[in-house]
């Protein structure tokens, strides 16, 4: 499968320079302009190399959150800063490679030649593992925060976010992972540590939500189930062939 990146960048300039030099190494581009849509799309699919301009709002948080996951659906991370940017900052955000502008195209063909070795094929059309949505939690009058979801069960979920959360009541709302269906209801932080690893209790959902999840529960479990037999079964027959 093919190498593809996500570039999250809002200078036509710049943009036409990144895709140029993607085309050249046959790395496919899809291109969004602020943070959350990025958000949604690094949950939803796998890309191969995430491009971020430092001075799109929320720029270091996506770079964060591309960083934390499981390294079979890490990007490498490309940082697009000017001269009044920290470096240092945009490493510490995760960064693997640094672009300066103005971008020259001679600088991202160097960067992508040494990168390219560490980028992994798209896997969009492989099964979806547990990552693979969004929730977003406010606390008070500030932006909501976005967090993976890594686990769901009828009594909370599991999640990962950038910074460590409090452990207060929140309103969220995600996608139920491999479904259309939008929970909506709030929660309570019932453990957190530094690393941005957080476990949320359900203390309110709607009844719609709360049908969707039991549902989307019960196929799980039948999937795995159904999974689990054939495995023992296929064990069957090769302990069976190993015998005669």
């Amino acid at each position: 499968m093919k190498l593809n990146a996500l570039l999250m960048c809002r200078q036509l300039d710049a943009l036409r320079i990144l895709v140029a030099a993607l085309e050249e190494y046959q790395i496919e581009q899809e291109a969004c302009v602020n943070a959350p849509e990025a958000m949604e799309l690094l949950a939803q699919d796998f890309y191969s190399a995430l491009v971020v301009d430092f001075e799109v709002p929320g720029a270091a948080t996506v770079a964060r959150m591309a960083r934390l996951a499981p390294s079979q659906r890490r990007p490498v991370v490309f940082a697009v800063i000017d001269v009044h940017t920290d470096i240092a900052s945009a490493y510490q955000a995760g960064a693997n490679f640094v672009l300066y502008k103005p971008l020259q195209p001679e600088q991202v063909e160097r960067s992508l030649r040494a990168a390219r070795v560490f980028m992994q094929t798209d896997r969009r059309r492989s099964r979806r593992e547990k990552l693979e949505s969004m929730v977003y939690l406010r606390f008070g009058n500030v932006c909501p925060l976005p967090a993976l979801v890594l686990e769901v069960s009828e009594v909370g979920l599991s999640v990962q976010t950038a910074e460590p959360l409090p452990s207060i009541q929140v309103p969220i709302r995600f996608i139920l992972p491999g479904t259309v269906h939008m929970m909506e209801g709030t929660g309570v932080v019932a453990w957190a540590d530094e690393a941005g690893h957080a476990g949320i209790m359900f203390s309110k959902l709607t009844s719609a939500s709360r049908r969707a999840l039991k549902n989307w529960i019960r196929r799980r479990a039948h999937r795995r189930a159904q999974t689990n037999s054939a495995r023992i079964a296929r064990t069957g027959v090769r302990a069976a062939l190993m015998a005669h």
